[in-house]
């Protein structure tokens, strides 16, 4: 018996909801299509409309609603959701893998590319389009917005167009959405999964002519990272494929050498974390306007006056009636900025991680030292998703003194919600140096630089956790 089918709670709960998904799937089409009007109204509607004037609230402004509605609860509150529900959003709900799907059907259905199947191909959509929000300023402005979804929505419709053989196939979401990748990884630490009803040897495979719309080999299935949940691999009737499954949360992670344990996912980990970080640093911290003047002075003494100018509105904040106006300094110093503490936060995870490998060997340990990196790395999840959700949906914790709470209760909220994080990344090292062999002192010797990182990432986040 697997550790997912050992852990269920509530089979009779759990077979209902599996009874009701699969009776009402044919009506996903339906959700798919609202959605889609609803995120065309969100991204379309505040671009036709004037700038809101002082004083608008979010009651009263659809702009200021369109935006609260995105990054206030959408962005914060899909990445709690994956604990609670897998990566349901990206099967139930989201309009960019329903437009890729419906592309598919109509589209050239020709192989899914190497360069596209590459590992670091999600990683470099990633980094593209989190540096673009920046630049275009997607969190404040409607044109910014538009800009980084609507190029993610082209992006998703190409793909689906060009490959995928069989039909209904979402190369998008399997391959190279950013958000998708993210959940994914995430969700290896929720409370559901699909497992197999007669799983086959060898671990996962790909599969682009089966049935599923992420191309997994269905019986072969141990991981529930590329499952976005649309429920066509469920038949309860049947005594093959796919059964939906409660686990205590961090099952599949405490458990990761049995779920295809993945490098590259170990260092989107790192890379996200930090490039996320860069993200909000930027706009605090005193270090980014002496970088900012240091390479403006340096440009203006070699004589590279362009520097100052603005660029293409498409790839920075063009702005005036709001008053901001980036230009081609603003555009190379941000991105550099957000890749450098990208580069820093990797750097000191990685090392700390190998250091943790390292002495988990020296102690008894079994697996060879990159096996024990990987999973070592896989502790980090659960506070590195809190310090997205605190750092980056930040609008959210803002609506409790809205709705009347003292004026500290975000600060008191973002600082509980982080201290659970940390507490079950401990947990997760813990339990993933006991699955190595390690008991006793040992273990907790072999912990002491995983919980330095998880540290790290606290105090790097500690201005967005803290602030008031």
């Amino acid at each position: 018996m697997t550790d997912g089918t050992a852990m269920r709670n509530g089979p009779a709960l759990i077979g209902r909801i599996e009874a009701w998904a699969v009776r009402h799937r044919d009506k996903l089409a339906w959700v798919h299509v609202a959605m889609f009007l609803a995120f065309m109204g969100l991204m379309v509607v505040p671009l036709l409309l004037p700038d809101p004037a002082d004083g608008a609230t979010v009651a009263d402004n659809f702009t200021l609603f369109a935006n609260f509605v995105i990054w206030g609860v959408w962005f914060p509150l899909v990445f709690v959701s994956v604990i609670f529900t897998g990566r349901s959003w990206c099967g139930v709900f989201c309009p960019m893998g329903a437009c890729s799907e419906w592309a598919n059907r109509a589209g050239l259905k020709r192989p899914v590319p190497k360069w596209v199947r590459w590992e670091g191909t999600p990683i470099v959509s990633f980094v593209v389009i989190t540096v673009l929000a920046q630049t275009v300023d997607a969190r404040d402005f409607p044109q910014g917005a538009a800009v980084v979804f609507g190029l993610a929505l082209a992006c998703a419709i190409v793909l689906g167009f060009a490959y995928g053989q069989g039909g209904n196939k979402r190369p998008w979401c399997r391959h190279m959405c950013p958000i998708g990748l993210m959940l994914g990884v995430f969700s290896r630490i929720g409370a559901v999964q699909f497992a197999a009803k007669q799983p086959r040897p060898g671990g996962d495979a790909y599969a682009e002519k089966g049935v599923c719309p992420t191309m997994i080999d269905i019986g072969r299935k141990t991981e529930s990272r590329h499952c976005i949940e649309c429920f066509r691999c469920v038949n309860p009737a049947a005594r093959g494929g796919l059964t939906l499954v409660a686990r205590r949360p961090g099952d599949e992670v405490a458990h990761i050498r049995r779920h295809n344990p993945n490098a590259a996912e170990v260092w989107f980990l790192f890379l996200a974390t930090g490039l996320a970080l860069g993200g909000f640093l930027w706009l605090t911290l005193p270090q980014y306007q002496i970088l900012r003047r240091t390479v403006g002075d340096w440009a203006i003494n070699h004589g590279w006056y362009w520097i100052g100018m603005p660029g293409p509105w498409w790839l920075m904040s063009i702005h005036h009636a709001g008053r901001e106006v980036y230009t081609w300094l603003d555009f190379f110093t941000i991105s550099a900025f957000m890749l450098a503490c990208a580069g820093l936060l990797t750097a000191i995870l990685a090392l700390l991680t190998a250091l943790s490998g390292r002495l988990a060997g020296r102690l008894g340990a079994d697996l060879d030292h990159r096996k024990r990196f990987v999973e070592h790395a896989y502790a980090y999840m659960p506070v590195a998703m809190v310090s997205l959700v605190i750092g980056l949906g930040d609008k959210l914790f803002t609506m409790l003194t809205v709705l009347g709470l003292p004026h500290g209760a975000p600060a008191v909220a973002k600082a509980t919600l982080f201290a659970l994080g940390v507490a079950w990344s401990v947990v997760l090292g813990h339990r993933l140096l006991g699955g190595e062999g390690l008991r006793g002192a040992k273990r907790w010797l072999a912990l002491a630089p995983l919980v330095i990182g998880i540290a790290a990432i606290g105090f790097a986040w500690s201005a967005a956790i803290f602030q008031v």
